[in-house]
């Protein structure tokens, strides 16, 4: 009942959510996870985009900002992950994502709104000592999957936090072992713990790219910072 109809270079198309093609994914996983959450794989189209080549008609017939990822939806174009994942979680039928108790939906915020700072320091980190500059962040996480005890998740329960953050986690978990040898979990049990559970959710595996792929585009991208780690 939400998608809407409308052509496309003549052809009748359901309501397209466009993300970056895998190879150069990180962020929007985030929100075609939640499309999978959320059942809507008969409402909404994904749309790969390569981001060393976007096609013109992206910019000019879709999202003049010629960012991904986007959704357009009741002819309005929606950008930036967090703000997807919100409007998908507020206008989409299927599991509701966030709880109804004040003071999850609070911490929820607080945490939604540290996936900016949290990447920020993972790329940065590139620059320096990246085991040792990103080490608050990850403690970050560790204290603060401590602080509901009712499940394993960020609140307690599965929520949209936990589809904002897993991606990310396991993309630097999975660089993390393989270009520096370091691994995220130790000393660190809650986030261990909650990658344990995550992996076990089928709509969030279903978002898992190529590891060997995703290792070289990040090797490419900041080859000079990691000659030294070699």
């Amino acid at each position: 009942m939400y998608a809407h109809m409308r052509s496309v270079f003549g052809l009748q198309e359901t309501t397209r959510f466009v993300f970056h093609a895998l190879e150069y994914l990180f962020c929007s996983m985030s929100s075609v996870c939640l499309h999978a959450v959320k059942g809507l794989q008969d409402e909404i189209k994904l749309v790969a985009i390569d981001l060393e080549s976007k096609p013109t008609w992206y910019k000019e017939r879709v999202y003049l900002e010629n960012k991904v990822p986007s959704l357009e939806h009741n002819n309005k174009v929606i950008g930036e992950s967090l703000d997807l994942l919100k409007y998908l979680e507020d206008n989409f039928e299927g599991p509701k994502l966030l709880p109804n108790d004040p003071s999850k939906q609070q911490f929820a915020e607080e945490l939604l709104k540290y996936t900016d700072t949290f990447n920020k320091t993972m790329f940065t980190s590139c620059k320096g000592d990246p085991v040792k500059e990103t080490g608050s962040a990850f403690d970050y996480l560790e204290t603060a999957l401590h602080k509901f005890e009712d499940g394993p998740y960020f609140l307690g329960q599965f929520s949209l936090v936990d589809i904002a953050y897993g991606p990310f986690i396991r993309t630097f978990q999975l660089i993390f072992q393989n270009v520096f040898k370091y691994d995220i979990t130790i000393g660190r049990p809650k986030l261990g713990a909650w990658i344990e559970e995550i992996n076990k959710i089928d709509a969030y595996m279903q978002t898992k790219y190529d590891p060997a792929k995703l290792v070289e585009f990040f090797k490419k991208r900041f080859l000079v910072v990691l000659h030294a780690f070699y």
